[in-house]
């Protein structure tokens, strides 16, 4: 999760920098996420439902509910136990988007930093004075996860300076997000921003050779789709496998196995295809 708002940090600020028009970003984000996050909703409901997940089956009602990514805002159950993640996603899609409508990008340094501060007064007032501030504006404006992104758009901006000051504040907003976490969370989630900070790094950097694996470079093509469907699913599958009297090791694997199946098929046949369909149909009337 945290290295994903990292790694979201540092795409969706270098898509904004080369973003035109701002409907090229809209276009760009909606052909990414919501095609497969919609028919993922379908798969989950239909795959939970015929085998059963104690606990966690949720009507069609509640799945219509889901396809927006913002039910978790009014109380609505998640599909699957991830998709929560996709509602802090999207909150820092707009704020990034309303930063690049006003011109403030060439602030982000500060902006972030401004939003980093306020996870800790939020931090200090609680644990100091005993007051608990806006829970309705620590949820809009992602605070709690703000420091993992800040990480990522430090990252992108020191290996792509914008200007001759962009490396040294992208050293210094890396390091307040990491103070920020060890404070109002703990050492531990200080360290892991270190750790999962440098892993990125070498990896945008093209240091880390062993990502251009085949094996890698194809379970990189389907991270999305089996994101979106390996947690309920998965659970299906291994409790209904177990059930059937299926060893434990090899209802695991057969788990694995049908994840990593549904979610290159899900790529194949309609994230990637619809995706280029819907890019090129923009592209085109935009010319036209």
């Amino acid at each position: 999760m945290n290295l994903f708002f990292i790694i979201s940090g540092f795409v969706i600020f270098m898509t904004l920098l080369r973003t035109t028009r701002p409907l090229d970003f809209v276009v760009s984000r909606f052909s990414r996420l919501f095609p497969a996050y919609w028919v993922s909703i379908a798969l989950t409901l239909a795959i939970t439902h015929a085998l059963g997940l104690p606990d966690k089956l949720v009507s069609a009602g509640t799945a219509l509910a889901n396809v927006f990514m913002l039910h978790g805002l009014a109380g609505v159950a998640h599909v699957d136990g991830v998709y929560w993640t996709l509602e802090v996603e999207l909150l820092f899609y707009f704020g990034m988007f309303a930063l690049y409508r006003l011109r403030l990008l060439e602030q982000i340094h500060l902006m972030l930093a401004l939003l980093v501060g306020l996870r800790l007064l939020y931090f200090a007032t609680a644990q100091f004075a005993g007051i608990d501030l806006s829970w309705t504006v620590s949820r809009l404006l992602i605070l709690q996860y703000i420091p993992w992104f800040s990480i990522g758009v430090a990252i992108y901006l020191h290996m792509a300076p914008r200007n001759e000051t962009d490396k040294r504040q992208s050293i210094w907003l890396a390091g307040f997000a990491a103070f920020a976490l060890t404070v109002a969370d703990s050492m531990t989630e200080g360290l892991l921003a270190g750790v999962l900070a440098t892993a990125v790094y070498l990896a945008a950097s093209g240091r880390a050779g062993v990502l251009k694996h085949p094996a890698l470079v194809w379970l990189g093509s389907i991270s999305y789709p089996l994101y979106l469907l390996h947690e309920n699913i998965g659970w299906s599958i291994l409790l209904r496998a177990l059930a059937a009297g299926v060893p434990f090791d090899a209802a695991v694997a057969l788990t694995l196995a049908a994840s990593l199946t549904l979610a290159a098929l899900v790529s194949r046949t309609v994230e990637q295809p619809v995706m280029r369909w819907i890019r090129d149909r923009y592209r085109a009337r935009q010319l036209a």
